[in-house]
């Protein structure tokens, strides 16, 4: 029995595409089941216990190589802040806030806009130019977008007549590619200092919020389904996710492993209209076929030339 197991780990650790594709089922899953927990597990709550625990469980391991990491983390104690708070405390609060006013569906399409709005950031802070063809691909991105949030009807585009919970999760997601774009200024710590650092603090920085939320009576509720909500989005999208991502793309490189998020909003959707009955509209598709054209035009490489041919 024990060489079996031994035989199925070493096989999935080994098979890139299983590690990400599972990956993105647990990000899609996490997704799925924010909007199941809206109005029962409080957002703030769940964003704080989430990152706690799941740095808790990272710690021992972590410990040698944060000690080792000390004085850089010290001299960097700025810029990890912002990073924690970015990614953690505010992308992934956010992110469960704004399922408690709109669908699973615009929720993991529109985090399709993640990647050009990573390139608007790195020209603003670094002066990165972008082409032609980049800011076509982020101006077809963002009409994707438009036609998402307004549900495909223009006079909404007219009036401002907007689902909040879009805008909390396009503030979500802009706090995420700001944080994409400042991981070039990361301090070189060991990626498990980095992971469970992070976390930890991007926790700790919450807890005025979560008292807040305490204080006006939306408190997790003490049963099981809350515990089970609680353990996956621990285990799977934190701990499981991490590691399984950084396993493929050490396999078969990050251009190889990008295309996998693709089938985020595909899986998610599939979940939300399977379990919790959502419907998917014509606008839906629209929007995420001019989401992904964006992306793909604004992110693809121009093919390198062909070498000159030397005559001699």
């Amino acid at each position: 029995m024990i060489q079996f197991f031994r035989r199925l780990f070493d096989r999935l650790y080994n098979a890139p595409y299983v590690l990400l594709v599972s990956t993105m089922l647990f990000w899609a899953g996490n997704a799925t089941l924010g909007r199941y927990a809206a109005g029962y597990f409080p957002p703030v709550a769940l964003g704080t216990l989430r990152w706690a625990i799941a740095a808790l469980i990272l710690l021992p391991f972590a410990w040698p190589y944060l000690r080792a990491d000390w004085p850089v983390i010290r001299k960097n104690v700025w810029m990890l802040t912002a990073l924690s708070l970015l990614s953690i405390s505010a992308y992934n609060t956010l992110s469960y806030y704004g399922l408690q006013y709109t669908e699973v569906v615009n929720s993991v399409i529109l985090q399709s806009v993640g990647t050009p709005l990573v390139l608007v950031f790195t020209f603003l802070i670094y002066g990165d130019k972008i082409s032609f063809r980049q800011a076509a691909g982020i101006l077809i991105a963002f009409a994707g977008i438009m036609l998402i949030v307004s549900r495909g009807e223009l006079s909404a585009l007219l009036e401002y007549r907007f689902n909040a919970g879009d805008f909390i999760l396009l503030l979500a997601i802009a706090a995420y590619s700001l944080y994409s774009a400042l991981l070039k200024r990361r301090p070189p710590l060991h990626p498990l200092s980095f992971v469970t650092l992070t976390m930890g603090w991007g926790a700790i920085l919450l807890l005025p919020f979560y008292a807040a939320e305490i204080a006006t009576g939306y408190t997790v509720p003490l049963e099981p389904r809350a515990l089970l909500i609680l353990a996956y989005v621990v285990i799977f999208p934190s701990l499981l996710a991490h590691f399984f991502f950084f396993r493929g793309v050490e396999l078969i490189g990050p251009n190889r492993a990008a295309p996998t998020m693709y089938t985020i909003p595909v899986l998610a959707s599939l979940m939300a209209i399977f379990f919790l009955g959502e419907r998917l509209y014509p606008f839906h598709i629209a929007g995420f076929a001019l989401v992904l054209a964006g992306v793909v035009l604004a992110t693809r490489q121009p093919p390198a030339a062909a070498p000159a041919e030397v005559k001699i």
